[in-house]
């Protein structure tokens, strides 16, 4: 079968590799659509750890994507919940369900944690293996598109959820691409009041407005924060820091009022330094989530039902073919992409 195997920085290659084979526990899934997610991104312009992974086993060259959709086409012998023939979408974390954590349920924060796609083969293929417990049916009104977006819609949906935010507040979202445009809709759908969107890009501060944005603010200004305690008398309740920058984080702290938050969602490549004095004489709080956790069948549900339209986040739509040039090559250098789907 073809997929897009990652060998080395900047060396992704769509080559002919053998078709998995199911193990115990597991389903073979025919690939869809994919979604290119910023670890991919990071992935290619910087590179995976070299070292198999403790749980998978597992090490590069491997096939990446993990933001995936696709259609049951064999189960094991022992696979029980789900049949041949279901449409599904993945979700993708690998734990070991006996540390601390998990134990508590919290298997996002797993000390082995790792992602298909990232830590094993994923979804960037024509064919992948998941385990029985990664799939999630999909309702019959729910695009296989859609379901490739299941999985980074999971994280702003999660955050938002873990935040203070309640129906009427406003909140500040820094940062515009494709987990900050999903933050927009998923605190939208919350009943975010004013929801203000930061960003350098204008193409992405339109696409912001499109989705809801109430307010637009360009990120090279330098009156932000003063602009948004004037919209918002005094700040934001919630602020979400999808850019994972220096700058962006400094503002967010600044932009919140008494008794605010700063949710931090974004990786951020290197630390960044916290006003601590301004948080303690505002009272506010600061707290960050780890992709997800026991969300993925409301925001399916949320999807189904039209409470949550992801669809105008899809900007591209691609063959594996073209995943380097047309994928990876364009999100870097076009700030109009938002989220590029690929087809296996």
């Amino acid at each position: 079968m073809q997929a897009a195997v990652w060998h080395n920085i900047k060396d992704v290659r769509v080559e002919q590799i053998e078709e998995p084979v199911i193990s115990s526990g597991q389903v073979k899934v025919k690939v869809e659509w994919a979604g290119i997610c910023g670890s991919d991104l990071h992935a290619y312009s910087h590179g995976l750890s070299m070292e198999a992974h403790s749980l998978s086993g597992k090490k590069p060259p491997l096939t990446l994507g993990h933001e995936f959709s696709g259609t049951i086409v064999e189960v094991a012998d022992d696979v029980t919940s789900h049949q041949v023939g279901e449409r599904i979408a993945i979700e993708p974390l690998i734990y070991c369900g006996d540390c601390y954590a998990c134990k508590r349920g919290y298997y996002n924060q797993c000390s082995k944690v790792g992602f298909v796609g990232l830590n094993r083969d994923g979804g960037f293929a024509e064919y992948v293996i998941v385990n029985e417990n990664m799939v999630h049916v999909l309702p019959e009104n729910v695009s296989f598109e859609e379901g490739a977006l299941v999985e980074p819609t999971a994280v702003s949906f999660y955050a938002v959820r873990e935040s203070k935010l309640k129906a009427g507040d406003s909140i500040a979202i820094f940062g515009a691409g494709p987990i900050g445009l999903l933050t927009l809709l998923s605190a939208k759908a919350a009943g975010a009041t004013k929801i203000i969107v930061i960003d350098l890009s204008e193409e992405r501060l339109e696409k912001a407005k499109e989705l809801g944005a109430t307010t637009i603010i360009n990120g090279m200004r330098d009156d932000i924060v003063e602009t948004i305690h004037d919209l918002t008398d005094g700040g934001v309740s919630v602020a979400f820091e999808c850019a994972g920058a220096q700058p962006t984080m400094t503002s967010a702290v600044a932009s919140v009022k008494q008794g605010g938050q700063v949710m931090a969602i974004a990786v951020f490549a290197k630390p960044v330094s916290v006003d601590m004095g301004q948080l303690m004489f505002k009272a506010a709080d600061i707290t960050s989530t780890l992709a997800y956790r026991h969300v993925f069948p409301e925001v399916i549900d949320m999807i189904s039902t039209g409470r949550l339209d992801v669809k105008p986040v899809i900007t591209k739509k691609i063959d594996l073919k073209e995943i380097v040039e047309e994928g990876f090559n364009q999100l870097i250098n076009d700030k109009n992409q938002s989220k590029i789907l690929v087809k296996p």
